[in-house]
């Protein structure tokens, strides 16, 4: 039988008429002649919860002890949907990560996926059953214990499955009804797309856009698996929602598709750092095993340095997540104290938005920068620090003038337009 992957979000199970009505969704796939994989989340809010009661109950927590608790919401979900679906007539059956096996590495709230064995669903299928419900989010350790993805690991559960048992198709359902060319809450010009590549996909959600996690769309571009996002809320066909898909799939792409953005933006500049070979590594090694995401980096010599000046220096700026601006602190501090480099001042700006714009078209096309810097221009937003790759643009800009950017540049493209 053809299969599909389909998971649920925390929202589309929330409580038990949305489980139903997702179990509703599940039923008319079986209805169509479908096995049916169903990935499901905890029910929303039960995750935070969860990690309050763990941190509440000891702030330096065993990492093993905590992915036991952790998991547990989606268990319950899962139980509640075989249920649900067993009352509707359908052969189905529940699965926590442990009974599939899901093998992950040990990496206790981050572990990876090592290798999912089909036999044992598969063998459940051949017996009957028309769905495997699976607990998303988890999976088991070689050492035997419960090990978690990290937040929004339901969504890589998923790709991965679909990956691993060659599915037609995974089925992501949410609270939105596809993917857009930047927020509806910002633009109300924006436009939901009837398909989006994956590198597309996959800038967009490193970039700040929601709608899928990361890593999925990693999982699913590097397995060629075509994802649909789509509305639980809403009655869908073949035809809802956005696919995600390969660029082959895409008749004619415009040269921007999205306008992706992120609040949570810092910019940390070092002042008057030596400029010498390995002094980039010098920064940045330490801020990596700090765990610090640096995004964008800019190099610039020093605005005090003097011509012939046989002492060079070098300003280096780049951004991070505004959360790990004290670790990176930390970290500078601690290597220019171990004498590995020193620097006049680091200067700290919290108050800035990253604003990106992104789309496989500027492959094809040039003047796609000119067109962004100019519509910012117009609109008297500073440019404070820019960054590219052969499908992306990125800016950092004062966070008073986000919004205003990101309606700007989604006009200046015409993203409204099919």
């Amino acid at each position: 039988m053809p299969l599909l992957v389909m998971k649920f979000g925390g929202t589309s199970v929330a409580d038990l008429a949305r489980i139903r009505n997702a179990a509703e969704k599940v039923k008319r796939e079986v209805a169509r002649g479908y096995d049916v994989i169903v990935i499901v989340s905890a029910m929303s809010g039960k995750t935070n919860e969860l990690v309050g009661w763990v941190e509440s109950t000891s702030p330096l927590y065993d990492a093993r002890e905590y992915d036991a608790v952790v998991s547990s919401g989606e268990n319950v979900t899962a139980g509640l949907m075989a249920l649900t679906l067993q009352e509707m007539d359908i052969p189905a059956r529940s699965w926590q990560g442990w009974q599939v096996p899901i093998q992950t590495t040990s990496a206790h709230a981050a572990a990876r996926f090592v290798d999912i064995p089909r036999s044992n669903i598969d063998a459940k299928f051949a017996e009957g059953f028309k769905v495997a419900v699976v607990a998303g989010f988890q999976g088991v350790s070689p050492e035997g214990r419960i090990t978690t993805l990290g937040r929004g690991g339901s969504d890589t559960t998923a790709v991965a499955f679909a990956a691993a048992f060659a599915a037609e198709r995974c089925d992501i359902y949410t609270d939105v009804d596809g993917v857009y060319t930047t927020d509806p809450r910002i633009s109300p010009k924006a436009r939901k797309l009837d398909r989006i590549a994956f590198e597309e996909m996959l800038e967009l959600a490193s970039l700040g856009a929601k709608v899928l996690q990361t890593r999925s769309v990693e999982l699913a571009m590097r397995y060629k698996v075509r994802l649909r996002v789509l509305s639980s809320f809403e009655d869908t066909d073949e035809n809802s929602g956005t696919l995600v898909c390969d660029e082959d799939e895409i008749m004619e792409s415009k040269v921007v598709s999205g306008v992706a953005y992120s609040r949570d933006e810092a910019k940390m500049t070092l002042l008057r750092v030596e400029d010498r070979p390995g002094i980039a590594a010098a920064i940045f090694g330490p801020l990596a095993d700090a765990g610090v995401n640096v995004d964008m980096i800019v190099q610039n010599i020093s605005e005090t340095d003097a011509p012939g000046d046989k002492n060079a220096y070098t300003d280096m700026t780049f951004s991070c997540p505004t959360n790990q601006v004290a670790r990176a602190k930390k970290a500078i501090e601690d290597a220019r104290d171990a004498g590995k480099f020193i620097y006049a001042d680091l200067v700290t700006d919290t108050d800035v938005a990253k604003v990106s714009v992104v789309g496989i078209g500027m492959r094809s096309h040039a003047g796609v920068a000119a067109r962004m810097f100019s519509a910012l221009a117009a609109e008297n937003v500073n440019i404070k620090v820019i960054a590219t790759s052969e499908i992306k643009i990125s800016v950092l800009i004062d966070r008073k003038y986000m919004e205003l950017a990101v309606q700007a540049l989604h006009d200046t493209f015409e993203l409204e337009k099919a």
